[in-house]
């Protein structure tokens, strides 16, 4: 039976339409700017929007004892270490890195982290850095201290114990946070958010007798809820690994070393972040571009 519609049927439904795609519009608006917000917020980019270069590494130990890709032998470490201080650069820890960047006197330092708080980094990874007078930051798993590796399949290594914690923190290392349990944050509900974000940092200042001033995203997964979780923390900076709409200090990326990493491939890599971030000659828009493009943005 055909429907008929009246002039005031027509226009009510009219309205009806129009009142609907009118909330769905403000809507989406509220939640683009919402997510704009974030995005500005969780970004705090850096002072002329320049990342500072920091090294990314994990275990150091004997190759033979760890066939793990993330593991640097003591010898590759001392020659990765030797090619740094050769070329006039200083290995610091990120909140020194950080600190100069403040007062502008940044240049030739290189932030050096070890993600995990392997219990192998006294042993292998401080020497050669007092050797060459560098620093580092060491981000720890608090609720694992004591323990191993087990989120990672193949062979376990130990994590470094609340002692081994304090010696490093006594001397010049830098004690971060890498979460309770090493988990993804994007997965984990609001209330163990916090947990992972907050108690953490509790159990690592307690512990180290250090202020914990920065955070490192499990497996660098993070988003604007997340950045705003460690913001609300009160971190002065997070690390990510590579780059992404966050980028700046709540998502520093890094340059991940591995062990196949000789003086060409330092320079090749070295290279590639002297022209994403510091060069400004011509065609440096088109590489910030092609950059973006690459990472999704």
């Amino acid at each position: 039976m055909p429907v008929s519609c009246t002039p005031t049927s027509t226009y009510g439904l009219v309205i009806g339409w129009g009142e609907a795609a009118t909330k769905i519009l403000i809507s989406y608006g509220q939640r683009r700017s919402v997510a704009r917000s974030r995005r500005r917020n969780a970004r705090l980019t850096m002072a002329g929007d320049i990342m500072p270069p920091v090294l990314m590494y994990h275990s150091v130990a004997p190759q033979r004892r760890d066939p793990a890709p993330w593991t640097v032998s003591p010898k590759r470490f001392d020659q990765q270490m030797r090619w740094l201080s050769r070329r006039g650069r200083t290995g610091v820890s990120m909140r020194e890195l950080l600190e100069a960047r403040r007062n502008g006197s940044r240049r030739d330092l290189v932030g050096l982290t070890f993600d995990d708080g392997y219990a192998d980094f006294a042993e292998y990874a401080l020497p050669v850095l007092q050797r060459y007078g560098f620093t580092a930051t060491v981000f720890v798993i608090a609720g694992r201290l004591g323990g191993y590796n087990t989120w990672v399949e193949g062979a376990r290594k130990p994590l470094m114990t609340a002692g081994q914690l304090r010696q490093l923190a006594a001397g010049k290392i830098e004690i971060g946070s890498h979460g309770l349990h090493h988990v993804s944050l994007l997965s984990v509900t609001d209330a163990d958010l916090s947990g992972e974000i907050e108690m953490s940092r509790r159990v690592l200042q307690e512990v180290s007798d250090q202020d914990v001033p920065g955070f490192c995203y499990p497996y660098g997964e993070h988003d604007g809820r997340v950045i705003s979780a460690v913001q609300a923390a009160g971190y002065d900076y997070c690390c990510a690994v590579g780059y992404s709409e966050f980028t700046g200090r709540y998502a520093l990326p890094r340059i991940d070393i591995v062990d196949s990493d000789s003086w060409p491939f330092l320079w090749a890599k070295g290279t590639h972040y002297w022209l994403r971030w510091e060069y400004r000659g011509p065609g440096s828009r088109f590489l910030v571009s092609a950059s973006r493009l690459r990472a999704g943005l």
